[in-house]
Formats: C-alpha cells, sequence, structure tokens
C-alpha cells in the first residue's frame, strides 16, 4: 500500500485552503508580515506539492510598512469559478478584507478589490447556484468572554463583488465558552449545505466543527459527533498537535480529503510553526469525519505525481529569486539583485531589530534538524555588518555577521543584544554555516572550504519558537546586510546558500 508523509508542506504555511480544477489541486496559506504575500502550491496527488509562486507579489498589492510581527496576512481561501480563480483573505489590523483574481494561478493576480462593509477575519467564498456568498467570523458586538466569536454570512453582486442583501449570522461555538469560533468553509453535497469551521483557538485546544443545513442561510443544526476532528485529547506529548482550520476538497475518484493546519512541537519548542496537513474525510449517516492527522497514512488513490527535485543549493544563476525566498515586510527599493550568479545585498540603515524593511532575504526553517551554508563576500567598514541570520521576530534573533571588529555571534532575545562570541578572521572570502540538532543551534565558519570552526557555543534554539496562542509564524533562516542607522554604499555578496536537511 503506498503511503504519504504528513506535513505535506513543512515549514510555517498554516491556514491552508485549496481548490480542485479536474486533475489539478492548488493550494495557499498564510504569509503575515512577510513579503511576497500568500504563497500558491501546486499539486496533482495532494501529496506533492511544488510552490509555483505568491499571489500578492506586487507592492501595489499588499502594504506591509509597519506591521507588527504575526500580524498583516491571515487565512486566505483560495476557489475556483468559471475559468477565474479567486483568493479572498484579510490584512490585520486595519485595512480589512479584500479579494485578487487570475485565470492563471500562477499569476499574475489582479490588484485587489476592497471590501470594507465586511468584518473580521477568515472570509471565504461560495458560489451557488449563479450566487457568490461570502462568509467570515467577528467577535461578538456583546461577548460574554474574550474571544467569543459568530460566524457570519453576506451575498456579494457577481458582477461588482459589492456586497449585496442582509447579513445573516449562521453560527457559533459549539462548545460552551471555546474561544475563536472562526475558519469557514461552505460547500454543498446532495442538496445539502455544509459549514465548517475551527474553534477553541489555533493552539492544542484547536478543533474542527461541522454542521449542515438545507439552505444556505440557514438556520444550521450541529453533527452530534462534533468535533469531527481534534488532537486536543491527546495531550501536547502527542507528535502532532494543534489540528484545525481545515478545507474539504473531493477527487475526480469521489474521495473526500482535508488539509488543514497543525503542528509538530520539538524539545519543549514550536520552532517549525504550524504546518500543512493531510488527512482523509469519510462521510457517514450523511456527515464527514476526518482520520485523527497521523504522521503516515494510506496515499490517495490517484495516480502519484511527484515533481523534479529542487536542488538544495541556490546559485543565484537565476533570473529572479525563488519563491522559497522571503523578504520581511514591502520593499520599497530594490536593495537586492542577483548579478553574476550571486546575490547582491544593498546595506542600508535599517536593521532587523526595526519594524522596517531590513535588508534580509529569507526562508523557512522546515525541518528540526537542518544545516545550512553560505560563501560571503564582504569588506566591511565601522558599523557595518552581513552574514546569516536565524528569525522569530523583531525582537528575537540570532545573527552570524561579519563586521568590522570581526566575525560576531548576537543573539537579542525579547528586544535585548547580547554578544555571544566573537572571532577574528582575515579578509576575503567568508563561509559561514549554522547547524541545528533539536534545539541546539551552532553557528560555525570557515576562511578555507571544508575547515569548519565553531563560533562560541550552541545557541539555544526555544529563542526563535514562538509562543503557542499569539505567535503565528514559526522560524526563518537567510542572509542579511546592514549599515545599522547610518548610510552607506557597500554591498554584501554572496555566491551561494544552502538549505539541507538532516537525518
Amino acid at each position: 500500500m503506498r503511503t504519504y508523509t504528513n506535513p505535506v508542506i513543512p515549514g510555517s504555511y498554516p491556514d491552508p485552503s485549496i481548490c480542485r480544477v479536474g486533475e489539478d489541486y492548488y493550494l495557499v496559506t498564510s504569509s503575515f508580515e512577510w513579503f511576497p504575500g500568500v504563497p500558491i502550491f501546486h499539486s496533482r496527488d495532494l501529496v506533492h506539492w511544488r510552490q509555483i509562486g505568491h499571489v500578492l507579489d506586487r507592492p501595489s498589492q499588499l502594504d506591509l510598512d509597519g506591521v507588527r510581527p504575526s500580524g498583516g496576512i491571515y487565512a486566505p481561501t483560495i476557489r475556483h469559478h468559471d475559468g477565474v480563480f479567486y483568493m479572498i483573505t484579510t490584512l490585520m489590523d486595519e485595512a480589512g478584507t479584500f479579494l485578487v483574481t487570475a485565470d492563471d494561478p500562477a499569476g499574475p493576480w489582479s490588484d485587489p478589490v476592497w471590501l470594507p462593509a465586511l468584518q473580521g477575519i477568515d472570509p471565504s467564498l461560495f458560489f451557488d447556484d449563479g450566487r457568490v456568498w461570502v462568509t467570515g467570523t467577528r467577535e461578538k458586538a456583546k461577548a460574554a468572554y474574550s474571544g467569543e466569536t459568530e460566524i457570519w454570512l453576506q451575498e456579494l453582486d457577481r458582477a461588482t463583488l459589492a456586497p449585496i442583501g442582509e447579513e445573516h449570522v449562521i453560527w457559533e461555538a459549539v462548545q460552551r465558552g471555546a474561544v475563536w469560533c472562526e475558519s469557514p468553509h461552505l460547500y454543498k453535497v446532495g442538496g445539502r449545505y455544509f459549514l465548517l469551521t475551527a474553534e477553541g483557538g489555533t493552539a492544542d485546544e484547536h478543533s474542527v466543527m461541522v454542521a449542515r443545513a438545507d439552505r444556505v442561510t440557514g438556520p444550521y443544526a450541529s453533527n452530534p459527533r462534533n468535533p469531527v476532528l481534534t488532537h486536543r485529547h491527546l495531550g501536547s506529548r502527542y507528535a502532532i498537535t494543534s489540528v484545525g482550520h481545515a478545507d474539504l476538497v473531493e477527487t475526480p475518484d469521489g474521495e473526500w480529503w482535508a488539509v488543514l493546519l497543525a503542528v509538530r512541537p520539538y524539545d519543549g519548542g514550536r520552532n517549525l510553526g504550524r504546518e500543512t496537513f493531510l488527512t482523509r474525510v469519510h462521510w457517514e449517516d450523511g456527515w464527514p469525519l476526518a482520520d485523527l492527522v497521523a504522521p503516515e497514512a494510506p496515499a490517495p488513490a490517484q495516480q502519484e505525481h511527484r515533481w523534479p527535485a529542487e536542488p538544495l543549493c541556490d546559485h543565484f544563476d537565476a533570473e529572479r529569486l525563488s519563491p522559497v525566498w522571503n523578504l520581511l515586510r514591502t520593499p520599497r527599493e530594490p536593495y537586492w539583485s542577483l548579478e553574476g550568479g550571486r546575490l547582491r545585498l544593498r546595506l542600508r540603515p535599517e536593521t532587523l531589530a526595526q519594524r522596517a524593511n531590513p535588508s534580509l532575504v529569507a526562508r523557512r526553517q522546515q525541518h528540526r534538524d537542518f544545516a545550512v551554508h553560505a560563501a560571503l563576500d564582504f569588506s566591511p567598514s565601522a558599523g557595518e555588518c552581513a552574514g546569516l541570520v536565524l528569525v522569530r521576530d523583531d525582537d528575537n534573533h540570532v545573527l552570524l555577521v561579519r563586521t568590522a571588529r570581526g566575525l560576531q555571534l548576537v543573539r537579542r532575545a525579547g528586544g535585548r543584544d547580547e554578544l555571544l562570541a566573537s572571532v577574528r578572521v582575515p579578509e576575503g572570502r567568508l563561509h559561514l554555516g549554522v547547524e541545528a540538532r533539536g534545539q541546539s543551534y551552532q553557528a560555525r565558519f570557515a576562511v578555507r572550504p571544508g575547515e569548519w570552526r565553531d563560533v562560541g557555543g550552541p545557541v539555544d534554539g526555544l529563542l526563535l519558537s514562538p509562543p503557542p496562542a499569539s505567535g503565528f509564524t514559526g522560524a526563518y533562516v537567510g542572509m542579511y546586510a546592514s549599515s545599522n542607522g547610518h548610510p552607506s554604499t557597500a554591498v554584501a555578496e554572496f555566491d551561494w546558500f544552502e538549505y539541507r536537511p538532516l537525518c
């Protein structure tokens, strides 16, 4: 029996939403303060996914200036109808809900159509018999407790996508006192309408609920077996926790599956963030029921479709950055370039410790054990630095950077910097590396290839683990350069960067 391994998309790719077009599946996830926004993936078997780009890849589409950590883009939904792809999402904290469209999921996607009348988060589109509906969640106006929310439904004009008609409040938390009834998605199966939601918050109490109705506007009746999926009863020591925020899809063969977020905690931390998992859905007595989310499970019946393996090392010889790379907040000027098979980062005054857009190119940590290496050519003046970084947010990160005073290992925790180690290095090319084994992150350097030396002792990786209920992103690792508040014309060049999972 052919099996698959969870997560199907490792690393901080939470809040997955999925649609099928013929034999092809497309999936999007949240991206928060990182740019480009809303990564989009393609699969033909639900198991093997390749990233084909980002939905929001132009500054005109996404303003992340000054966005707080774990702010920005929340919980997108992707749908396809009459040859058009739709993506709807929320830009926190003030901008609100908007949607974009495309004929090709790889782009280009339109500029946003803003829907200022819609309140709350987690919007989802539903097309039914020539009408289009949007549903979402918001806190109740007269909430009995913090996090008491309700699910609303609103029709949209098909031509203008503006709200029309009256609003309907169709659902609230199933469990008494449960927080954050959210993540609503609607489906029509066998002539009935099914509402899928999450509740309990996005940590260990997370769960998936389902209700059904004969009319899209309700009334909706709860599945007596709710929750239809949760791991909260398995405890925080279970290998996979926090399951929820699901979206359903039917295969051409009539199988049903759910994509959802979950967490693989290790050594007391959640460094990988909330990842995208897959589990089978069965229909019983007219209700969908999901299997527990397992590290390994029988694969969908569809023919396996693997994509060509991506190189572990990026030599920066393409015309543009690979979609695996991200920038922190919206870039307002081109501080990076790909020239002569190198990534060139222009030093600017902005730093990683500011709520700004520093000269940073980073990717997600996707494995518990991994190693990164890079080749750096950089001659710093006083106050300048460039090198590798491990990032949770503005106040919590690790720098392994070349400075005028030598190679420095700096830990920033809770907004305070601490110099952990400093090593004199000769002029010329420098090889930098970090090897993570669980929560032990060891920084290294080499003047000559293969002759690696430690920089200080292991750094405790719990610094990179987000708080369970309020930190929504996992750890990132990447390349960084800064003139630390002063003007500069300097450039740091990276010849290559390698990210390697370790067994």
